[in-house]
């Protein structure tokens, strides 16, 4: 599967979660909280390669760092979902998976962790990563800047209501489709114009 195809994939399946959130109880154990955190499990792992994919096309030592702050987040989420799953399955009702919840998050640093502040970096790190791209693109293909602002307008959609999902996971794949290719070659690299040899350029 090739880059723009995980970040399709990954986006269809964040939109179909939030579709099954909408058809249905999602709230308490059941099909729907299954099936949706399932659609999240693997929109949450096929990110993992389109995290990866955009940091080999923009070789530089800031995407490696956003790359690596936006995989710890995709592993908060990942074990989130897990979490969320096996609790759906072990609970009967709503207050016996709360009663899970609180049992779960009663280990230090769980909370933040999985919960609060881990899944955050994700979004943190894609954002940075696309803004690592917007800048070392050509000045003349200044619309590179979309795909961050379609990253802060999904997740501004997110923060205001998981009912916004669908919209989150359409600004992600309009945001990776419109991110730049590979960056430009350094202006310093040595060239060889025609009928010289080895002359540095600036």
């Amino acid at each position: 599967m090739t880059f723009p195809r995980y970040g399709t994939a990954a986006t269809a399946l964040l939109a179909a979660y939030g579709v099954v959130r909408l058809s249905g109880d999602a709230q308490g154990p059941g099909a729907t909280w299954t099936s949706g955190h399932l659609l999240l499990l693997g929109s949450l792992a096929l990110f993992l390669p389109v995290v990866a994919g955009l940091r080999r096309r923009h070789p530089h030592p800031a995407a490696t760092a956003a790359a690596a702050v936006a995989h710890a987040g995709l592993a908060a989420g990942i074990v989130q979902a897990v979490i969320d799953l096996v609790i759906g399955f072990r609970a009967a009702d709503r207050a016996g998976m709360d009663a899970l919840f609180l049992a779960v998050k009663a280990h230090p640093g769980v909370t933040p962790a999985v919960y609060t502040v881990g899944p955050l970096l994700f979004y943190v790190g894609l954002l940075a990563l696309l803004m690592t791209a917007a800048i070392r693109r050509p000045v003349k293909r200044a619309g590179g800047w979309l795909a961050p602002l379609l990253v802060l307008l999904g997740a501004a959609a997110m923060a205001v209501s998981l009912n916004l999902l669908v919209v989150s996971a359409g600004c992600y794949w309009l945001a990776l489709t419109s991110s730049p290719g590979k960056s430009p070659e350094p202006s310093w690299r040595w060239q060889l114009p025609a009928g010289r040899t080895g002359r540095r350029t600036a």
